[in-house]
């Protein structure tokens, strides 16, 4: 790749509409999703958070790369966006430990990043006309070409991401001489939810996107796990099958986001694509079962359908999201099983429902 700081640079959403901007200095092309997050805080934890893999990120904050990166930042191996944009990009970074700065850590991950856009008038659109495929470029005098290459983007809408971000391999995590044992499904798996289990005394191992039942309990674990990811979950047959042998056996079982929705469906209820999602770290939910609010951290394109979930007789709605009301957690009435579409584990967000993996290992101890 070229570098060429200030070069004009465009994007191209898929309905024609085009928002111009300046290149933080690397060159070239790249297409996906576009999406907005609205945290004021965490852009490293959000660019390298699986969940956004195939997407082009809209940072609502006007200040991105003030604070610099820290390797102890990370969600995942690598940066997992398909490219940044935003209004202003720090070069310069002020925080005691800050390792580097944002442009540096782009270049490395070859990934492109541009800047100086009308971001406010950008996620305006967005919120009106919904995400859609769109493609960033400092080729701006080839429009005509990037339009053809934004045509063979393929539509988020029945599209598998999770075997792009999975582990190849099982891997461990943790101490092995913990007390409870616990088989993950990654299906995009964040470190932080891999820590916050760490850290309640248990050892985690670690399956790609395909494994089997068999293969997860194989293991012998306390409890399993489905964690978040990118993508379509109604194209995980494998994810949703390994689900429901792990509820026929009423086996405890908690899923996040992604995983979430794939308990959803192994439940014979539906998931849809939502205009916009729910991108950041002050989303408001409540739990029915408590009463209490949560200010929540949340990073999905779909939902599961309300009302299929209201007359499913196994399925017990706990949480809604105030905004739209619409599905932020569920449980099964006669199965050791659980899930939320939001993200207690936070990184970057507030730990107001970090409760929830507490109540995981009280189920396992059940």
């Amino acid at each position: 790749m070229k570098y060429q700081q200030n070069k004009k640079a465009l994007v191209l959403l898929a309905d024609g509409t085009i928002f111009y901007g300046k290149s933080i200095g690397i060159e070239g092309t790249s297409s996906g999703e576009i999406c907005f997050n609205t945290g004021m805080t965490g852009y490293q934890e959000i660019f390298t958070d699986p969940s956004y893999y195939g997407q082009l990120m809209v940072a609502t904050n006007a200040h991105i790369g003030n604070y610099g990166v820290n390797a102890n930042e990370v969600e995942s191996e690598g940066i997992k966006i398909s490219g940044l944009i935003c209004r202003n990009f720090s070069l310069t970074h002020s925080r005691v430990d800050s390792e580097g700065n944002l442009k540096d850590w782009f270049i490395k991950h070859n990934t492109i990043a541009i800047s100086d856009v009308d971001t406010r008038a950008l996620v305006a659109y967005i919120r009106d006309n919904g995400a859609m495929n769109a493609i960033i470029s400092t080729e701006v005098d080839n429009i005509d070409e990037l339009k053809k290459q934004l045509d063979k983007v393929p539509d988020m809408n029945g599209l598998e991401l999770a075997s792009k971000v999975s582990t190849k391999e099982p891997y461990f995590y943790g101490n092995e001489n913990a007390t409870y044992k616990i088989s993950a499904l990654d299906i995009g798996i964040k470190k932080n939810i891999l820590r916050n289990f760490a850290k309640r005394d248990a050892y985690i191992k670690v399956f790609p996107y395909n494994a089997s039942f068999e293969e997860l309990s194989a293991f012998k674990p306390d409890g399993y796990f489905i964690s978040n990811g990118p993508g379509d979950p109604e194209p995980l047959v494998d994810a949703q099958n390994t689900a429901k042998e792990i509820i026929k056996r009423d086996l405890p079982l908690f899923g996040i986001c992604l995983g979430h929705q794939v308990i959803a469906l192994a439940n014979g209820i539906s998931t849809y694509k939502m205009h916009n999602g729910h991108r950041g770290i002050n989303h408001p939910v409540k739990n029915l079962l408590t009463g209490k609010g949560e200010i929540t951290s949340q990073n999905h394109g779909f939902a599961i359908n309300r009302e299929e979930t209201e007359a499913n007789e196994n399925v017990e709605i706990t949480h809604v999201h105030l905004n739209d009301h619409t599905v932020a957690g569920i449980r099964m009435k006669n199965k050791n099983v659980f899930s939320v579409q939001y993200h207690p584990e936070a990184s970057p967000g507030p730990h107001d429902a970090e409760y929830l993996f507490d109540q995981f290992i009280e189920n396992i101890k059940k």
